[in-house]
Protein backbone atom coordinates (compact mmCIF):
# COMPACT_ATOMS: atom_id res chain seq x y z
CA UNK A 1 0.00 0.00 0.00
CA UNK A 2 0.96 3.86 -1.13
CA UNK A 3 0.79 5.55 2.16
CA UNK A 4 1.96 8.92 0.61
CA UNK A 5 4.11 10.42 -2.45
CA UNK A 6 7.03 13.10 -2.53
CA UNK A 7 8.73 14.44 -5.22
CA UNK A 8 8.91 16.76 -8.24
CA UNK A 9 5.63 18.03 -9.86
CA UNK A 10 6.03 16.85 -14.00
CA UNK A 11 2.46 17.42 -15.00
CA UNK A 12 -0.61 19.05 -13.83
CA UNK A 13 -4.27 18.90 -15.28
CA UNK A 14 -7.14 19.89 -13.84
CA UNK A 15 -7.96 16.51 -11.90
CA UNK A 16 -4.72 14.98 -11.69
CA UNK A 17 -0.84 15.37 -10.90
CA UNK A 18 2.00 13.67 -11.86
CA UNK A 19 4.54 13.02 -9.04
CA UNK A 20 7.77 11.58 -9.83
CA UNK A 21 9.82 9.97 -6.91
CA UNK A 22 12.79 7.95 -7.27
CA UNK A 23 12.87 8.70 -11.41
CA UNK A 24 9.55 6.90 -11.11
CA UNK A 25 6.43 9.24 -12.43
CA UNK A 26 3.24 8.40 -10.66
CA UNK A 27 -0.08 9.97 -11.68
CA UNK A 28 -2.46 10.84 -8.84
CA UNK A 29 -5.90 11.44 -9.26
CA UNK A 30 -7.07 14.52 -6.99
CA UNK A 31 -9.94 17.00 -5.96
CA UNK A 32 -9.51 20.15 -7.90
CA UNK A 33 -8.90 21.77 -4.68
CA UNK A 34 -6.16 19.42 -3.91
CA UNK A 35 -4.37 19.92 -7.58
CA UNK A 36 -5.20 23.84 -6.81
CA UNK A 37 -3.23 23.78 -4.03
CA UNK A 38 0.08 22.11 -5.76
CA UNK A 39 2.67 24.09 -6.39
CA UNK A 40 4.44 24.54 -9.96
CA UNK A 41 5.47 22.37 -11.98
CA UNK A 42 8.93 21.10 -11.01
CA UNK A 43 8.60 22.02 -7.43
CA UNK A 44 8.77 20.05 -4.47
CA UNK A 45 5.01 18.18 -3.42
CA UNK A 46 3.95 15.95 -0.68
CA UNK A 47 0.37 13.79 -1.31
CA UNK A 48 -1.10 11.58 1.27
CA UNK A 49 -2.84 8.63 -0.87
CA UNK A 50 -5.13 5.91 -1.40
CA UNK A 51 -4.29 2.95 -4.10
CA UNK A 52 -6.83 1.19 -5.42
CA UNK A 53 -6.45 -1.95 -6.90
CA UNK A 54 -9.13 -3.76 -9.17
CA UNK A 55 -8.52 -6.83 -11.60
CA UNK A 56 -7.49 -4.56 -14.24
CA UNK A 57 -6.29 -1.36 -12.83
CA UNK A 58 -4.06 -0.21 -9.65
CA UNK A 59 -5.01 3.68 -9.73
CA UNK A 60 -3.22 6.46 -7.09
CA UNK A 61 -5.61 9.05 -5.48
CA UNK A 62 -3.72 11.81 -3.90
CA UNK A 63 -5.00 14.06 -1.26
CA UNK A 64 -3.92 17.47 0.06
CA UNK A 65 -4.66 16.30 4.12
CA UNK A 66 -4.91 12.65 5.82
CA UNK A 67 -8.73 14.21 6.90
CA UNK A 68 -9.17 14.63 3.16
CA UNK A 69 -7.98 11.37 2.33
CA UNK A 70 -10.41 9.52 4.90
CA UNK A 71 -13.44 11.54 4.19
CA UNK A 72 -12.99 10.00 0.31
CA UNK A 73 -12.48 7.04 1.94
CA UNK A 74 -15.68 7.55 4.08
CA UNK A 75 -17.61 7.94 0.82
CA UNK A 76 -15.96 4.92 -1.17
CA UNK A 77 -17.64 3.25 2.08
CA UNK A 78 -21.61 4.27 1.06
CA UNK A 79 -22.99 1.94 -1.77
CA UNK A 80 -23.25 3.21 -5.43
CA UNK A 81 -20.33 5.74 -4.86
CA UNK A 82 -17.33 5.53 -6.69
CA UNK A 83 -13.77 7.42 -6.49
CA UNK A 84 -14.91 9.34 -9.38
CA UNK A 85 -18.00 10.58 -7.67
CA UNK A 86 -16.33 10.63 -4.32
CA UNK A 87 -13.36 13.04 -5.83
CA UNK A 88 -16.24 15.11 -7.35
CA UNK A 89 -17.76 16.00 -3.80
CA UNK A 90 -14.29 17.07 -2.64
CA UNK A 91 -14.12 19.03 -5.82
CA UNK A 92 -17.00 20.60 -5.55
CA UNK A 93 -16.98 21.05 -1.60
CA UNK A 94 -13.53 21.43 0.55
CA UNK A 95 -13.08 18.21 3.16
CA UNK A 96 -14.37 20.54 6.20
CA UNK A 97 -17.32 22.04 4.32
CA UNK A 98 -18.55 18.86 2.81
CA UNK A 99 -18.11 16.43 6.67
CA UNK A 100 -19.92 19.56 8.04
CA UNK A 101 -22.82 19.20 5.38
CA UNK A 102 -22.93 15.51 5.64
CA UNK A 103 -22.81 15.56 9.57
CA UNK A 104 -26.35 18.58 9.20
CA UNK A 105 -28.39 16.28 6.74
CA UNK A 106 -28.38 19.10 4.19
CA UNK A 107 -29.41 16.76 1.35
CA UNK A 108 -30.16 19.23 -0.54
CA UNK A 109 -26.41 20.58 -0.39
CA UNK A 110 -24.88 17.12 -1.01
CA UNK A 111 -26.96 16.89 -4.05
CA UNK A 112 -25.60 19.74 -5.82
CA UNK A 113 -22.21 17.90 -6.33
CA UNK A 114 -21.85 16.58 -9.89
CA UNK A 115 -23.23 12.80 -10.63
CA UNK A 116 -25.22 12.88 -7.02
CA UNK A 117 -28.70 12.54 -7.31
CA UNK A 118 -31.29 13.53 -4.52
CA UNK A 119 -31.37 9.69 -3.80
CA UNK A 120 -27.79 9.28 -3.58
CA UNK A 121 -27.25 12.24 -1.77
CA UNK A 122 -30.28 10.92 0.59
CA UNK A 123 -28.20 7.97 0.48
CA UNK A 124 -24.56 9.75 1.52
CA UNK A 125 -26.22 11.19 4.61
CA UNK A 126 -28.06 8.20 6.00
CA UNK A 127 -25.19 6.20 5.89
CA UNK A 128 -22.22 8.66 6.81
CA UNK A 129 -24.21 11.07 9.03
CA UNK A 130 -23.21 9.34 12.39
CA UNK A 131 -20.33 8.31 10.88
CA UNK A 132 -18.37 11.52 10.18
CA UNK A 133 -18.23 13.08 13.49
CA UNK A 134 -14.70 12.14 14.17
CA UNK A 135 -13.82 13.81 11.10
CA UNK A 136 -15.43 17.28 12.67
CA UNK A 137 -12.86 18.09 15.28
CA UNK A 138 -9.87 16.68 12.85
CA UNK A 139 -10.72 17.77 9.73
CA UNK A 140 -9.25 20.80 8.40
CA UNK A 141 -5.99 20.49 11.18
CA UNK A 142 -3.63 20.11 8.45
CA UNK A 143 -6.31 21.58 5.56
CA UNK A 144 -3.01 22.21 3.30
CA UNK A 145 -0.07 20.85 1.87
CA UNK A 146 1.58 23.91 3.01
CA UNK A 147 0.46 22.50 6.74
CA UNK A 148 1.81 19.12 6.32
CA UNK A 149 5.15 21.02 5.09
CA UNK A 150 4.93 22.90 8.14
CA UNK A 151 4.81 19.64 10.08
CA UNK A 152 7.51 17.54 8.37
CA UNK A 153 10.08 20.83 8.75
CA UNK A 154 9.50 20.92 12.48
CA UNK A 155 9.91 17.22 12.98
CA UNK A 156 12.89 17.68 11.30
CA UNK A 157 14.17 20.54 13.93
CA UNK A 158 12.81 18.53 16.55
CA UNK A 159 15.46 15.32 15.03
CA UNK A 160 18.31 17.85 15.09
CA UNK A 161 17.73 18.15 19.01
CA UNK A 162 15.84 21.74 18.87
CA UNK A 163 13.21 22.45 21.56
CA UNK A 164 9.50 22.43 20.29
CA UNK A 165 8.96 26.43 21.08
CA UNK A 166 12.29 27.42 19.68
CA UNK A 167 11.69 25.18 16.10
CA UNK A 168 8.13 26.88 15.93
CA UNK A 169 9.33 30.14 16.17
CA UNK A 170 12.08 28.98 14.27
CA UNK A 171 9.50 28.58 11.41
CA UNK A 172 7.15 31.28 11.80
CA UNK A 173 7.29 33.38 8.61
CA UNK A 174 8.58 30.87 6.17
CA UNK A 175 7.29 31.48 3.02
CA UNK A 176 9.93 29.95 0.38
CA UNK A 177 8.40 27.00 -1.85
CA UNK A 178 4.77 25.82 -0.64
CA UNK A 179 5.93 21.99 -0.83
CA UNK A 180 9.51 22.00 -0.09
CA UNK A 181 10.20 21.15 4.03
CA UNK A 182 14.01 21.43 3.13
CA UNK A 183 13.48 24.87 2.37
CA UNK A 184 11.49 25.26 5.41
CA UNK A 185 14.57 24.05 7.58
CA UNK A 186 16.93 25.51 5.91
CA UNK A 187 15.07 29.10 6.49
CA UNK A 188 14.89 27.74 10.12
CA UNK A 189 18.09 27.23 10.82
CA UNK A 190 19.86 30.60 9.27
CA UNK A 191 17.21 32.04 11.63
CA UNK A 192 18.46 29.86 14.08
CA UNK A 193 22.10 30.28 13.23
CA UNK A 194 21.86 34.11 14.05
CA UNK A 195 20.92 33.81 17.22
CA UNK A 196 23.34 31.72 18.16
Amino acid sequence: MIHSLRGTILLKTPNAVVIEVGGVGFMVSCSAKTVAAMPAIGEQAMVWTHMAVREDDISLYGFASQEERALFQKLLGVSSIGPKVALSALSTFDAPTLAQIIAAGEINRVATIPGVGKKTAQRIVLELKGNIEDLLSGVGSTPTLAGQVDDDALQALLAMGFAPDEAKLALEGYDGPSMDPSAAVRYALKRLGSRL
